[in-house]
């Protein structure tokens, strides 16, 4: 068994880590904790849910009170998962790029070339612009550069899984020598920063005529970058 300590002036049987569990008694349960776990994972899914559809309603100018109405939960159970809207924000955004990876990885299951891969996942990224309706490009791309300066470990966070799976196959293509990265870990950041700044600039210029050969422009130069050749 783990021994819980407090924190100095820190309840006893609270966690100093946030989402933590702690049993409140040596006799709990198990059946009753599992199914307190499982509300608060519902709850939890709940908000962010709602987060996401008022998003796409109104972009991030929603209040705390609309947010907790359209979940249907009181605001001590918001605050009980999100300590803050910042917080709630960044939970949107890692689930965001996390939906958006498991997509990728998805599609890139049926490309067994790894340079055919990196094109996959740098094309689709950047022409999604291309036909996302709402505020889901200009959310992200305002909240992401604000929540940055505040929170940049959580925001870093939320962005590294578009940055694995793109060095995973700049790892692939250099063991079949048709990619080769200088550092497949500082080129797949390099890349990830370039597809993000892209992305950014068009969420809030979607007019630009560059917007039609933006995905193929940037698969273009990362694929140089990482001196590869274009599929023929």
């Amino acid at each position: 068994m783990v021994e819980r300590h407090s924190t100095p002036g820190q309840p006893p049987g609270v966690s100093r880590y946030p989402g933590a569990v702690l049993d409140r008694s040596p006799h709990s349960d198990p059946s009753s904790v599992q199914t307190s776990r499982a509300r608060r994972n519902q709850h939890a899914t709940e908000i962010l849910a709602a987060a996401h559809r008022l998003l796409e309603q109104k972009g991030e100018e929603f209040t705390t009170q609309e947010l907790i109405k359209e979940a249907g939960v009181a605001l001590r159970t918001f605050y009980r998962h999100y300590g803050s809207k910042d917080q709630l924000l960044l939970a949107v955004i890692a689930d965001l790029i996390s939906e958006n990876c498991r997509a990728l990885a998805e599609a890139g299951r049926a490309v067994s070339n790894p340079v055919e891969r990196l094109q996959l996942y740098i094309t689709t990224t950047v022409g999604s612009l291309s036909f996302i309706d709402g505020e889901g490009p200009k959310f992200l791309t305002s909240q992401h550069w604000r929540l940055h300066q505040e929170h940049p470990r959580e925001v870093a966070a939320a962005t590294q899984p578009y940055t694995d799976l793109i060095m995973s196959v700049l790892l692939e293509g250099r063991a079949t020598r048709e990619l080769h990265p200088r550092d497949p870990e500082r080129d797949a950041w390099l890349i990830t920063k370039t597809v993000m700044a892209v992305f950014h600039h068009y969420a809030f210029a979607p007019d630009d005529p560059h917007l039609a050969t933006a995905a193929d422009d940037v698969w273009g130069f990362c694929l140089a970058a990482v001196g590869g050749d274009r599929p023929t």
